[in-house]
């Protein structure tokens, strides 16, 4: 198995992500904000790619490159100098003088945890969870499982009433690298953290997380093809209906709906999809009572969610009406996400006869699914394979698109 990467070599490659730049695009500012004469974009595209799988550390003259044209300073890019948790260098993480005291007596003394330093943890989190809808989840794997480490290390010295909050906190986390694992096909890792995280979340006494956990073993039951298990982890995430939200409720009855129509189950699939959009927008009445893990959970996003249900159901007029209406909601910054369901789109309208509006869905994102998302380039894959036994002229042009350029 091979080595992670080292942290700076994580936050490098987070820090060109979150810009949305490729390694070529770093190449070219590299040479804009340097004052001596550099190798030429291949060769320093080569030296990028050294440096942020952590082969090489780059010396002192890319040190101050980097930073220069990142405009961070050297200890939040590099961990120059000691931090209390491993973060992204975010503007929105930098703690006060006094909090940054007291997170690091803390960490050094467990025993000393407050509250204060609990809630900036959460925060912390919450931060790296908007990022990763940005960049993937790449980048952050090797941060995040760092921090889980730190947060781990506090948890164990804490005693009285914020004890179960801590242990919520590592549920969290813990259910936050699942969902990484999961989307960077590591699946095994995966279920081992969603088990992990729905201990901790039991020990904790959240049921609204320990549903979550299951609903999300749920989906990667469903992205594996298992649409009995699919249905049988949305039950049971149902047994703590009463303890958990509206839209925790909503996304189990989702998943129940998915499972069943990748079953083929009509009927059954569109009443579970009718009883979850009513529970979702009784949820979007009252946001502030959800959760703060289901931030991105809306009723546009279960329009996407039904889309992706028609289409196992081979009801392609519904499945890209669903599909056009979620997606119109859908921020510019959810790139990752706009990939996947973009791809679904193009398969719906690719089933539908309409081979024109197929590729140009596909065109318009491929560029964030050969970056950010394997499985809306395997669903490109396939609509390409379709169109093309179709006759679609530009069938081609989709393959061409997904061929791996400089990331």
């Amino acid at each position: 198995m091979n080595e992670p990467a080292p942290l700076w070599a994580a936050r490098l490659l987070a820090a060109r992500k979150t810009r949305g730049w490729s390694q070529r695009d770093l190449a070219r500012e590299l040479a804009r904000v340097s004052d001596k004469p550099l190798p030429e974009v291949d060769s320093l595209i080569r030296r990028i790619r050294g440096h942020e799988t952590g082969e090489h550390r780059p010396d002192a003259l890319y040190t101050r490159l980097y930073c220069a044209a990142f405009d961070v300073a050297e200890d939040q890019l590099f961990g120059t100098t000691t931090t209390p948790v491993p973060a992204l260098a975010l503007p929105s993480l930098a703690p006060d003088a006094d909090l940054y005291e007291r997170i690091t007596r803390a960490i050094e003394q467990p025993r000393r945890v407050d509250l204060a330093t609990v809630q900036w943890l959460e925060h912390c989190l919450a931060e790296h969870r908007r990022v990763e809808d940005a960049i993937g989840s790449r980048p952050l794997l090797p941060l995040v499982h760092a921090q889980l480490s730190t947060v781990a290390d506090l948890a164990r010295g804490v005693r009285g009433q914020l004890a179960d909050r801590a242990v919520a906190v590592l549920a969290q986390y813990a259910q936050f690298i699942a969902w990484m694992c999961h989307d960077s096909r590591q699946h095994a890792a995966a279920l081992a953290w969603y088990d992990r995280s729905h201990a901790w979340a039991i020990e904790a006494g959240d049921s609204r997380l320990a549903a979550t956990t299951l609903n999300m073993r749920a989906h990667q039951a469903w992205s594996l093809g298992d649409p009995h298990r699919c249905v049988r982890l949305a039950e049971a995430s149902r047994w703590h209906d009463g303890r958990t939200t509206y839209g925790v409720q909503g996304m189990a009855a989702q998943m129940a709906g998915r499972g069943h129509a990748q079953m083929g189950q009509a009927n059954q699939a569109r009443t579970q999809l009718a009883e979850a959009e009513d529970l979702i927008r009784t949820a979007a009445e009252h946001p502030d009572n959800e959760p703060p893990w289901m931030y991105f959970y809306d009723e546009g996003w279960f329009l996407m969610q039904r889309g992706m249900a028609e289409l196992e159901l081979g009801d392609a007029r519904r499945a890209a009406d669903y599909l056009e209406r979620g997606l119109s909601t859908l921020p510019d910054h959810y790139r990752r996400d706009r990939a996947w369901y973009g791809a679904c789109l193009a398969h719906a309208q690719a089933l539908q006869g309409d081979a024109e509006a197929a590729v140009a869905t596909a065109l318009s994102i491929t560029p964030d699914a050969t970056a950010l998302n394997a499985y809306a380039v395997t669903a490109l894959q396939r609509t390409a394979h379709d169109l093309a036994s179709a006759g679609a002229p530009d069938a081609e042009a989709i393959r061409d698109a997904l061929v791996p350029s400089q990331s």
